[in-house]
């Protein structure tokens, strides 16, 4: 099963480069395997990452296998783990993401499609990388949701599988770049919570999207 995983986290991040989500090493991708997490390596360059490069580690961030230690991002992901329940976390530099991150506290819900990771996105207050105070800052800002902004920074969300997490990087950029284009206009027009809440029961009753 591990095995499975490294390749799963390699192919996620191969994706995660096509589409331009990352650059070079910036960003980090992880899931967990029962007992164990499979997380991306330190100093891992997204497109050329290999199945046999990624880190094991425990729960606790000790490294079980790996020819190099796990992502300088580890706090982020132990904290997302424990507090969340999350299945699979995915962290991008995201160019819309990280450019809107620098300059608003909050991306409205624009879209409904943004319910996915829970409406709008909150930013998260500034904090240097792979400190306890960044994982703080990001669990506030995720409260009630699946996916942030850290400000100055980029993107980070959760799921409860890897599929799902990386499609909603994917869906955070796309909402990201709605807003600043749509901001390019005029004032974009948001989303009450009472529509949103329209739209899940919309979901719910017609089965939208489920097999």
């Amino acid at each position: 099963m591990l095995e499975a995983a490294r390749e799963q986290v390699a192919s996620a991040c191969a994706r995660l480069a096509d589409e331009g989500l990352v650059v070079g090493t910036a960003g980090n991708v992880s899931m967990r395997v029962d007992d164990h997490l499979v997380v991306t390596p330190t100093g891992g360059v997204f497109g050329a990452m290999t199945a046999e490069e990624m880190a094991v580690i425990t729960p606790a961030g000790e490294l079980v296998e790996g020819q190099r230690g796990p992502t300088s991002e580890l706090a982020l992901h132990l904290l997302l783990y424990d507090r969340m329940d999350a299945g699979a976390v995915v962290h991008t530099h995201a160019p819309y993401a990280t450019a809107l991150s620098c300059v608003v506290d909050e991306v409205p819900a624009v879209h409904y499609s943004m319910l996915m990771f829970g409406g709008s996105l909150k930013v998260a207050p500034y904090a240097t990388f792979g400190t306890e105070e960044l994982a703080g800052n990001v669990e506030s800002a995720l409260s009630g949701r699946t996916a942030c902004l850290m400000q100055n920074h980029g993107h980070v969300g959760y799921a409860h599988d890897l599929a799902t997490a990386i499609e909603s990087a994917l869906l955070v950029e796309w909402a990201c770049t709605v807003y600043w284009r749509a901001r390019a206009l005029g004032e974009p027009a948001a989303l009450s919570d009472e529509q949103l809440q329209d739209v899940a029961a919309q979901v719910m009753r017609l089965g939208y999207g489920q097999a």
